[in-house]
């Protein structure tokens, strides 16, 4: 039973499976009618994932990052795209015109001080009361677990990575 209230998600964890999950959700929630907005922190590639706008009506993907910060720390030009992505997810939470926002890797922007938890908190309390919000990536703060109303913990038990298996594309990337 629908309640007309948005909630807000977190899927964190060191397993492999957050953004899957949130963009199970996105697609189930599209194939409802519903519109879905994505914002991809940290990411700059174009992932398999991002093709789904394509192919599914009413899913609009735009990505924040440059590269990934495995082999470098981030500049200013990572802060200034990542605070320009939370202004834009800020937006599409507030008009209300989206019913689903989900913020990937938005965690991990914060554990690596592009933004500030307090930034995302602000951003969160001005969604519109329908919108739903998922937040996705490793690392989430305890400030944002009390504030969001489901944290999902995607726990690694055993990872074909440590096999040597690199990421494959349309499985992994």
């Amino acid at each position: 039973m629908e309640t007309g209230k948005g909630y807000i998600h977190i899927y964190t964890g060191n397993g492999k499976g957050k953004t899957t999950a949130a963009f199970g959700l996105a697609v189930r929630a599209a194939m409802s009618g519903k519109k879905v907005y994505i914002g991809q922190f940290v990411k700059g590639m174009a992932y398999s994932e991002t093709k789904c706008s394509a192919y599914i009506p009413g899913i609009e993907i735009e990505q924040f990052g440059t590269t990934c910060y495995i082999d470098r720390n981030p500049d200013e030009e990572d802060v200034q795209r990542a605070k320009n992505g939370l202004e834009k997810c800020k937006a599409m939470m507030k008009s209300g015109d989206i019913d689903v926002v989900i913020l990937d890797e938005i965690t991990i922007a914060v554990y690596f001080k592009l933004l500030t938890d307090d930034e995302v908190l602000g951003a969160l309390k001005v969604k519109a009361e329908h919108v739903e919000v998922v937040l996705t990536g490793r690392y989430a703060s305890e400030l944002l677990i009390d504030a969001a109303d489901l944290v999902s913990e995607i726990q690694e038990v055993k990872h074909y990575y440590r096999q040597g298996v690199l990421s494959r594309e349309g499985i992994d990337c």
